[in-house]
């Protein structure tokens, strides 16, 4: 069992770099909460019932996702940083970019049946 290098304090650019990800993670959640909120308290309903409530749930749902999975990807990062290891790949990227999709999708649903 090798010890592997010990943990060094990376170049303070990539930690900030790093930080700042998380950040745009978290900005990225709070736009879709507030997205999924404002939908249900502030949109008219469509025709199709249910589809308000639906089309808030899956935003908020989608906030949920990508802010639980936010510090834990920055903790991965900032840890294989420090031991010099290549940095974990991101499975978020693609859930987030079809969950925008997918909620593009039923919004534009919803618009044209209503």
């Amino acid at each position: 069992m090798s010890a592997g290098p010990p943990d060094t304090e990376p170049d303070y650019r990539f930690t900030l770099a790093n930080e700042r990800t998380f950040l745009a993670w978290i900005r990225t959640a709070l736009g879709l909460l507030a997205a999924g909120v404002g939908l249900r308290q502030l949109l008219p309903p469509f025709e199709l019932p249910g589809g308000t409530t639906v089309l808030a749930a899956a935003c908020i749902g989608l906030a949920a996702t990508v802010a639980a999975t936010s510090f834990p990807r920055w903790y991965r990062v900032q840890r294989a940083m420090r031991a010099g290891e290549p940095l974990p790949r991101s499975t978020m990227v693609p859930v987030l970019a079809t969950g925008v999709l997918l909620l593009a999708l039923v919004g534009a649903v919803l618009v044209i049946a209503g």
